[in-house]
């Protein structure tokens, strides 16, 4: 198999490429930082520039100073990069890592819902298109949701979207009505009650920790709720030597690189045949597809100026308040 080259040039794209090696390479020659989530493959992420959950990685993604920019997660976060960078090259290892979550809140329907609450301001979880992006007032993330719903005035009403989950349980944490649009993630959605109380049956030493877009029945069996920042030093900070990671599982290669001498413990769901704490979409990277694409230059993500103009207010909004 022989690809062409960001450079026009054919290469051979035979067996015993040393990956890690030519990334590296290929990362310096085209002047471009690998930015990746902590749902990644352990592979891709020890070969990142820089991982982080989704906060972190909007902050790095506005304070790039590399002409390239390859966002190693789903195609939301690579948007997200290219709508804070405009004059950048923004790639992707895999155009069809999608979101369950942000396809789960398609443009027509929001802003047909938005407009029925005329009155409201719309709070948007990061998870999701630059389209639904546009349609909001501020964005958040899964870190800092209840700091920038608690900086809206306490009299102003307010519709959530697109994770109804994550929605209420930051309603609770803030003690606010809001209008919630019925959107999920299917990971986080799936994880099984039934077999998390009989992990902790049997690890009954163990913590709980799980990111609070699993539903409250999941989240009322945890120890700790937060964003997988919060929960990665969480687990470094307790003293507890056993967890219950109730998240994508991604999550554990970085917990054990951090934590050797602790055990983590990924949660499941009912199906002993599905690997369903594994997201599919971020699954879609290889380090093959990484190594492609900064060979090529492709995939690139690409919008209309006007899109990004009216993607971006809400981002800068959300960081200028963080």
């Amino acid at each position: 198999m022989t690809t062409t080259t960001a450079f026009g040039s054919s290469v051979d794209l035979g067996p015993g490429i040393d990956y890690f090696e030519e990334i590296e390479r290929l990362k310096k020659e085209t002047d471009t930082i690998l930015l990746a989530h902590y749902y990644q493959e352990g592979d891709i992420q020890d070969v990142a520039d820089f991982i982080g959950d989704s906060l972190d990685l909007a902050r790095r993604a506005q304070a790039v100073t590399h002409k390239r920019i390859l966002f190693a997660g789903v195609h939301f976060m690579a948007e997200t990069a290219k709508i804070l960078n405009p004059t950048k090259t923004v790639l992707i290892p895999d155009m069809a890592a999608g979101c369950s979550l942000a396809e789960s809140c398609p443009p027509g329907p929001f802003a047909e819902f938005k407009a029925a609450h005329p009155d409201h301001v719309v709070v948007t979880y990061i998870n999701c298109t630059a389209e639904i992006k546009a349609l909001s007032d501020i964005i958040c993330t899964s870190t800092n949701a209840v700091d920038i719903v608690n900086s809206i005035p306490a009299d102003q009403p307010i519709i959530f979207a697109p994770d109804r989950y994550l929605g209420a349980w930051v309603s609770k944490r803030a003690n606010r009505d809001m209008v919630l649009w019925d959107g999920s993630c299917i990971v986080h959605e799936t994880f099984s009650h039934k077999r998390l109380v009989q992990l902790k049956v049997r690890h009954s030493e163990a913590k709980v920790v799980a990111h609070p877009e699993c539903p409250p029945h999941i989240l009322d069996e945890a120890d700790f709720i937060g964003s997988t920042r919060k929960i990665l030093n969480f687990v470094s900070d307790d003293p507890a030597t056993t967890f219950i990671v109730v998240t994508e599982a991604g999550i554990i290669h970085q917990m054990k690189k951090n934590e050797p001498e602790k055990t983590f413990i990924p949660a499941l769901n009912d199906d002993e045949n599905c690997n369903c704490n594994n997201c599919p979409f971020m699954k879609l990277n290889t380090l093959e597809k990484v190594y492609q694409a900064l060979l090529t230059g492709q995939p690139e993500i690409e919008m209309s100026e006007d899109l990004r103009q009216r993607a971006e207010k809400p981002l800068l909004e959300m960081l200028a308040r963080s």
